[in-house]
């Protein structure tokens, strides 16, 4: 008798954890996984921009870029104003909002 009552008891705690096993995967694959694939995309954006493009900072400020460093940019402004930033600095969302609109 006592070990069909542990029997059963190992059966319901581990019955019990298969809710907590469906959260996690859950978990992963709405929130995880998504904000893994942002931030790839972010990167392999930034790594792409290159002389001439038009660009959005995550500030606001609207430029074209003039040069390309290894982590930076020189970004044109208006009336020849340059501004030295980080390529981090560039918002992939504003910069593709702005050029579908063109």
């Amino acid at each position: 008798m006592h070990s069909i009552l542990l029997q059963a008891q190992g059966q319901s705690s581990w019955i019990s954890f298969l809710p907590m096993v469906g959260i996690l995967v859950v978990f992963y694959f709405f929130m995880i996984r998504p904000q893994q694939k942002k931030a790839k995309d972010q990167k392999k954006f930034t790594e792409e921009i290159k002389k001439g493009d038009f660009v959005v900072t995550i500030g606001g400020i609207h430029a074209r870029v003039d040069e390309v460093q290894d982590d930076t940019l020189i970004i044109e402004v208006e009336r020849g104003g340059r501004i030295k930033i980080s390529k981090s600095a560039v918002s992939m969302e504003s910069t593709k909002a702005v050029a579908a609109k063109k």
